[in-house]
């Protein structure tokens, strides 16, 4: 009797799950898209390196509490100076930088060639940062330079890249 009862026990719980209106699984929220970084959410530092020489370290810190994308080079300026450092275009890295909270990103700041034309010394720097289509966006961080800071014509300024070695190759 047991072996009739379990065949039939089968189909009376088949029949009850298809009976059964399909449970709808809750929506899983999208997580937020991720922004461009902003100097309202990061912290820019800059920094004398040793190696190459003529050359500074620029660190852009997310201190918000989510990602965001650091997208093409930081826009310089020294002093007030009308004109923006000019853009290393073979820095371009294979892909934008994103940081997580707490992470950085790099960019590698020349200062002179040898024999530069025009050299002068420099006090601090404004840098802005970009967005999605590379405009400047937002206010400006405004950072002191280490003393004494020389420049000239040839100053350039990479693209953001997602370690310090990356960034100072140039």
């Amino acid at each position: 009797m047991r072996r009739r009862l379990a065949p039939l026990a089968v189909l009376v719980a088949s029949a009850a799950l298809l009976a059964a209106p399909a449970a709808q699984a809750a929506p899983v929220p999208e997580p937020p898209a991720v922004k461009a970084c902003s100097t309202a959410a990061t912290s820019l530092a800059v920094d004398r390196v040793r190696r190459p020489v003529n050359h500074l370290l620029l660190t852009l810190t997310n201190d918000g509490k989510r990602p965001c994308y650091a997208y093409g080079a930081p826009t310089v300026v020294f002093d007030d100076e009308p004109a923006v450092t000019g853009i290393l275009q073979d820095s371009v890295p294979q892909a934008v930088v994103t940081l997580e909270p707490g992470d950085s990103a790099y960019a590698a700041i020349g200062l002179s060639s040898p024999g530069g034309p025009r050299g002068r010394t420099v006090h601090h720097l404004s840098s802005w940062l970009a967005n999605r289509k590379l405009q400047a966006v937002g206010d400006p961080a405004t950072l002191a330079l280490p003393k004494p800071t020389h420049v000239d014509d040839s100053a350039f300024v990479t693209y953001w890249q997602s370690t310090p070695d990356l960034a100072l190759t140039w």
